[in-house]
């Protein structure tokens, strides 16, 4: 079983900055990739941003040139940091991952709980 805990939300003024984390746990062979989704009431999830094993990043359209996805493949940890924040960008953001946890395995993809970015004007 893999584990995924997302920390660094909160409050913060439109234009100001944000680091969230996502530190993956447990049975972990390897990690294919992680990410960002995000989701308010009402909507559907949507991708924020994804990093691979080799650091290919991948960014929706809305975040692109504001936030930045990296990870600490030594800490299986992936970073998002959010600059220019718009009252937009309010929501639940929720960390993704695609992990093999053994040798010969298909990955499989795990979800954390989530953590709320809230923009105030």
């Amino acid at each position: 079983q893999v584990q995924l805990v997302e920390s660094g939300g909160g409050l913060v003024r439109a234009g100001g900055s944000l680091r969230l984390a996502c530190a993956a746990s447990g049975s972990i062979f390897s990690i294919i990739y992680m990410g960002w989704y995000r989701q308010t009431p009402g909507k559907q999830r949507e991708l924020v941003g994804t990093i691979t094993s080799g650091d290919i990043t991948n960014y929706a359209d809305s975040v692109k040139g504001r936030f930045t996805i990296s990870r600490d493949s030594a800490k299986n940890t992936v970073y998002l940091l959010m600059n220019s924040l718009k009252l937009e960008d309010t929501a639940v953001y929720y960390c993704n991952a695609a992990v093999v946890t053994g040798s010969g395995r298909l990955p499989s993809v795990y979800w954390g709980q989530g953590t709320q970015v809230t923009v105030s004007s």
